[in-house]
């Protein structure tokens, strides 16, 4: 580690213990300067965004292309996500719970901040802010640092936050843009459990698995979205069409858009026909098993699928499908092939939704509901540092109160063991 780069470390670590005491009025009036100042730099943050886009390869696929562009509706969103999380509580001290034992202890036990937080992301520029905000909000400082396809992105939005805050009077920054993409330093952060609490991979599988074997410090794991739903034999077959398409293609590259679409046997024969129609504008391409075949097999853009499609995350515009005996056949091949993120059910049958959200072990369980919904912002959160699909400390959307943990506070009067 270089000693510029120890430099970082050690002003992130100074920042961290600032971080702690910061009032809450200071965080937001932080947030909503750097709203304020996006929104009148958009243009520029646009043109960079522009570079990115230009030095794509042409044979990019739509998706990645989709996850890294920025337009006037996406800046405007974070603009409103700076917003929303700073008019949230701030969790930071907040009581969970408090006690007096029978020896007069006043025990309280409160959130405070992770710490230094280092977060590894791919691709998606809007991220940054997302990141910066929730990190900020709960106490915690960032280090930040994403793909080079996003990297004159990132540096437009780096500069705009750290002018931002040295305006604001800060001088160790909350946070710091990694812009040296050297995959070497990537490997010497995840080592630094000594200056790095917390280690945040937001991305792929090849990057989630690398930073699982490399890094010393815990984990928060956004893995990826093996979605599916389930039409059930008394669903409403319009709503079911709508869903499920919705769910496939209003944003197929993202973690929580749906890859495996299973339906019961009774309805198979009116249900797939009705979802073809409903996404055909869309050149939708079908993995299917053979029943689904025989249904759809006068159409375009539909082949048999192979094993290994139950358990690919597509991120475009291919969908799986697969007809099922029923409620249990759906649950176990969910069981098997999903990845704990995010799955629904679409049924009339309130005993049915309830056995599928209690049987499926999953971050967020649907009925009636498109899984483009597991998202921080869109459950007013103000944003998120992704969708986790682990079991210790936090599950699904990781907003301001699972970047704290708790700790106790102890008011004693002299107490002593004996």
């Amino acid at each position: 580690m270089n000693s510029a780069n120890e430099s970082v470390l050690q002003s992130l670590k100074s920042a961290a213990r600032e971080q702690r005491k910061l009032t809450s009025d200071l965080k937001n009036q932080a947030l909503l300067k750097i709203a304020e100042n996006l929104s009148a730099r958009a243009l520029e943050v646009l043109a960079a965004n522009k570079k990115d886009l230009e030095a794509l390869a042409a044979d990019t696929a739509p998706a990645f292309r989709d996850r890294l562009t920025l337009n006037t509706e996406r800046i405007d969103g974070m603009v409103e996500s700076l917003k929303q999380v700073a008019a949230l509580p701030d969790p930071v001290g907040e009581e969970i719970e408090k006690q007096t034992l029978k020896n007069g202890l006043l025990l309280k036990k409160v959130r405070a901040p992770l710490g230094v937080i280092f977060m590894i992301f791919e691709s998606r520029p809007n991220v940054i802010l997302e990141a910066f905000s929730l990190a900020f909000k709960s106490g915690n400082v960032i280090l930040l640092r994403g793909g080079s396809e996003s990297k004159h992105s990132a540096s437009a939005i780096y500069k705009l936050m750290n002018e931002t805050l040295q305006d604001l009077g800060f001088k160790n920054l909350p946070f710091h843009g990694v812009e040296n993409y050297d995959r070497a330093l990537v490997e010497e952060l995840l080592k630094r459990k000594d200056m790095i609490d917390i280690v945040v991979p937001r991305g792929g599988d090849k990057l989630i698995d690398y930073v699982q074997r490399t890094a010393l410090m815990p984990i928060i794991k956004n893995d990826r979205g093996m979605c599916h739903t389930y039409v059930d034999e008394d669903a409403d077959l319009q709503m079911a069409a709508k869903i499920v398409a919705n769910a496939k293609t209003q944003r197929p590259g993202v973690c929580n858009a749906l890859e495996t679409v299973l339906v019961h046997e009774k309805v198979a024969s009116s249900f797939l026909p009705l979802l073809y129609k409903e996404t055909e504008h869309k050149k939708l391409q079908w993995h299917v098993d053979p029943l689904s075949e025989g249904i759809l097999k006068n159409q375009p853009r539909v082949t048999l699928a192979k094993s290994e499609d139950w358990d690919t995350e597509y991120l475009d515009l291919i969908i799986n499908c697969k007809v099922v005996k029923g409620l249990e056949e759906a649950i176990s091949h969910i069981e098997l092939h999903g990845s704990k993120h995010s799955e629904a059910i679409v049924t009339k049958s309130e005993a049915k939704a309830r056995t599928f959200q209690q049987d499926i072990d999953a971050a967020a369980v649907y009925w009636n509901a498109s899984t483009r919904f597991t998202d921080g912002f869109e459950f007013g959160l103000g944003g998120e540092l992704g969708i986790s699909t682990q079991k210790l400390h936090v599950r699904g959307p990781v907003g301001l109160r699972e970047l704290t943990n708790a700790r106790w506070l102890i008011d004693g009067d002299g107490q002593t063991r004996g």
